[in-house]
């Protein structure tokens, strides 16, 4: 049995050194220059632009609803973030640090930086391939835009169709793993190890701890009630309770920084000090140097991507529920989203760790008894006591269960694509069965074998958008010309005749 178990670790050792190794971050990296270049750098050219089409009409026009089958833009923009926000704006965040050094943040910054545009265009193909399903509502994503998109290219239908099928296994089994047992599992360790320690040994069951089952449960309960009311009530509880949670993190690090303004310089320069290893450069050894330079790279653009999703095409299904007619308006959002996630709230949960004496800024390392799992409790804990931790695994809390909520809808969409609507409540029902699961369980090679998944199917994705590059760049020039430039030009909405013609009436009414 063990020889089994060996088995399968260094089979999947070897699948997730793939898909998130070298090859996998070249990839994803290099779709994202791609995407960049070929729409001239629109993060950056059109800056105020989506800054006024996203953040800046969040009070008005993005919470209108023109379309019975959509969502509001803000909705939609909520529920995107409900997976995005997650454990790794604070526990993937002091990971890269701890394994990477300071130096990890400015990858992080600069695998946003193109993630930005990979969100963008796979929002924009999200859109434009998208229709509807049987209930009415809107059904998008990776798995459409390679069935009718690369498939509707010479000799690549049966490629597209299979590309798609398997973006859709992939997903459904992350989802179970990562996007719900993984995430219960550490609101039951923090939750339990924090509030319930008197109690922890006091009662099993099954050889498990009756807290574990008792926060399972709960858990379990309020996810059902969240999840069974189908995916508006979903999109309901998160606009209200991602802007609270995201707001209430950021106040929380802003009163840290606040306390520890004398260290931020420092912390500031190391970010950008250790981004190739400079130290080991000094040292003298240069094998040393280069293998910290790729450790840093590479830890710094992984936990970049792990956090803001940009390039696994799973958010794309949310934002494809959207009012918004215009391709490139969604595409927007994308921007916004991998913007708030990265630039804000993981920066802020760097400065917070490199402020916080836990890393020595003279070498890039940990400091001697320093655990990356417990280290953003421990910079709150040792400036505001234990409400400081307590606010931490709150926080953690928050962001893990909001990342199941994202992660039920995403694998309940696959599901649909691949047998039908009836067979999505269908799924629902055994995601929400196995949150139980993942409170008990203890093994961590499912958490190994489920993140080897959610690589895998950033693969597929990234091949459906890179052989769509020019359709993207038709896509930006057309907006741009029309809604910048003031051209009198036909809209280009929707590969559908059908959903092309009614988008461009409500188009020419303003209805966007």
């Amino acid at each position: 049995m063990e020889q089994v178990y060996n088995s399968i670790v260094n089979i999947n050792d070897a699948v997730n050194g793939f898909a998130w190794g070298t090859f996998g971050l070249i990839l994803l990296l290099g779709t994202g220059v791609l995407c960049t270049v070929s729409t001239r750098v629109f993060q950056v050219s059109h800056f105020r632009h989506w800054w006024k089409k996203t953040f800046g009409c969040m009070h008005k026009e993005a919470r209108i609803i023109n379309d019975s089958g959509a969502l509001s833009q803000l909705r939609t923009f909520c529920m995107a973030l409900c997976a995005t926000i997650g454990t790794g704006n604070i526990a993937g965040v002091s990971t890269a640090i701890c394994v990477g050094g300071p130096g990890a943040v400015l990858w992080m910054w600069v695998a946003a930086f193109f993630g930005m545009m990979v969100k963008y265009a796979e929002n924009v193909l999200g859109l434009f391939y998208r229709r509807r399903n049987s209930e009415g509502a809107w059904s998008g994503g990776p798995m459409y835009y390679l069935q009718d998109g690369l498939g509707s290219m010479k000799h690549c239908r049966i490629p597209g169709r299979v590309l798609g099928i398997l973006f859709c296994v992939f997903t459904i089994l992350a989802s179970f793993g990562i996007g719900n047992m993984g995430q219960i599992n550490k609101i039951t360790i923090n939750v339990g190890s924090v509030f319930f320690t008197e109690v922890q040994g006091s009662g099993s069951f099954l050889g498990v701890s009756a807290v574990n089952w008792m926060i399972g449960i709960v858990l379990m309960v309020v996810a059902a009630v969240i999840i069974l009311g189908g995916f508006r009530r979903l999109a309901a509880v998160s606009e209200k309770l991602i802007p609270l949670m995201s707001a209430i993190y950021l106040i929380g690090c802003i009163v840290l920084l606040v306390i520890h303004i004398q260290s931020l310089p420092a912390a500031f320069a190391s970010i950008f000090k250790f981004a190739l290893g400079t130290a080991a450069i000094r040292g003298g050894a240069a094998g040393t140097a280069i293998q910290l330079a790729l450790n840093t790279i590479k830890n710094g653009c992984k936990r970049g991507v792990f956090s803001n999703e940009a390039g696994l095409g799973s958010s794309v299904m949310v934002h494809s529920n959207s009012c918004a007619r215009e391709p490139v308006r969604q595409g927007m959002w994308g921007i916004a989203e991998v913007f708030l996630d990265t630039f804000v709230i993981c920066t802020m949960t760097a400065l917070v760790v490199l402020s916080s004496g836990a890393i020595d800024l003279s070498t890039g390392l940990m400091n001697a008894g320093v655990n990356d799992a417990t280290l953003v409790a421990k910079a709150f804990g040792a400036s505001l006591g234990a409400p400081g931790e307590w606010f931490v695994v709150v926080a953690i809390t928050l962001f893990a269960f909001t990342t199941v909520m994202g992660w039920s809808y995403y694998g309940a969409k696959v599901t649909e694509y691949l047998f039908g609507v009836t067979w999505a409540k269908v799924y629902r029902l055994i995601f929400i069965a196995m949150i139980i699961l993942g409170a008990v369980m203890e093994s961590n090679l499912a958490w190994d074998i489920s993140d080897t998944f959610n690589g895998l199917m950033m693969i597929p994705n990234l091949i459906g958008l890179i052989v769509q590059i020019p359709l993207i760049i038709r896509l930006t020039r057309n907006y741009i010309d029309r809604r910048l430039k003031g051209k009198d030009i036909e809209p280009l909405l929707s590969y559908d005749p059908d959903i092309q013609r009614d988008a461009a009436k409500a188009v020419a009414k303003g209805m966007d």
